[in-house]
């Protein structure tokens, strides 16, 4: 699968401010990217730092004024895809350690609160069974409307409305499967039948390989409850416990938001 992407955002910052941008797709094995990359505005400083899990690059930079960037790339998609609902768990205990921060409580996913619902509305299934349930019944349960959520939104809100877009059905899926005691991460992504084409949000859960799952080997899987990007089409930007990990822009004074702007098609 090869996917072509363009995106374009332009602020404007009244005052000296520093900022962290991430919107490059990340150079990973599973997907080959080539192209022009990423251009970016004038700015004071400059300097690239990597994303969590050393999955993509964060850029810091610090601007006064209008500030632009352009991003093109083609991606070649090589990932591994599995019958998600067959997988099993791997025990708490036998968790690879680097996944074992994605079992915790963040700053938007309090799984915590979510371990009665779980327990109660999907008894009766585990591992990748369990997680088909959760994005069967978060996609059944909540309406994909723009506008009824912001940057504040938690999974409990979110959950309490039954509504948002896809950085909150993201949080849902991911608090549920941590209730589940199954690792699960926020990606950051672009995916090209995502309506609007804007940056995209899944979720990621850690489930045992079949052939090794008696040694406690694992792997990643990609879980849309939106519906709007499938595995095979995803490309990855970057990932974190949630989406403040993974903000295409965090900035650290006011920022004015005046163009944004994004194509991702199937070549």
């Amino acid at each position: 699968m090869n996917i072509a992407i363009e995106a374009h955002i332009a602020f404007r910052f009244d005052q000296p401010t520093d900022f962290l941008l991430q919107m490059e797709a990340a150079a990973i094995p599973e997907q080959i990217l080539s192209g022009p990359g990423l251009t970016i505005g004038a700015s004071e400083h400059m300097a690239r730092v990597p994303g969590e899990d050393m999955v993509g690059e964060r850029i810091w930079l610090r601007c006064q004024g209008d500030f632009t960037a352009d991003y093109a790339i083609t991606a070649q998609i090589d990932r591994h895809l599995a019958q998600i609902e067959t997988l099993n768990a791997l025990p708490p205990h036998r968790l690879p350690g680097e996944t074992v921060p994605y079992l915790f409580d963040s700053r938007f996913c309090p799984a915590d609160r979510f371990q009665p619902f779980v327990e109660a509305e999907f008894a009766g299934t585990a591992g990748g069974a369990r997680i088909e349930a959760i994005r069967q019944w978060v996609a059944g349960h909540f309406a994909y409307a723009p506008g009824t959520s912001d940057a504040t939104t938690t999974a409990i809100v979110s959950f309490v409305e039954r509504r948002g877009v896809c950085r909150d059905f993201a949080h849902v899926v991911v608090s549920l499967a941590r209730a589940s005691a199954i690792p699960a991460r926020f990606v950051s992504c672009y995916a090209p039948d995502v309506q609007p084409q804007d940056f995209h949000a899944v979720a990621e859960v850690f489930l045992a390989d079949p052939d090794g799952e008696d040694e406690g080997i694992g792997s990643w899987h990609l879980v849309d409850a939106t519906g709007m990007a499938g595995p095979a089409d995803i490309v990855k930007i970057g990932l974190g416990r949630d989406a403040a990990d993974v903000s295409f822009l965090t900035s650290y004074g006011m920022a004015a938001l005046l163009a944004k702007e994004i194509s991702v098609t199937c070549i």
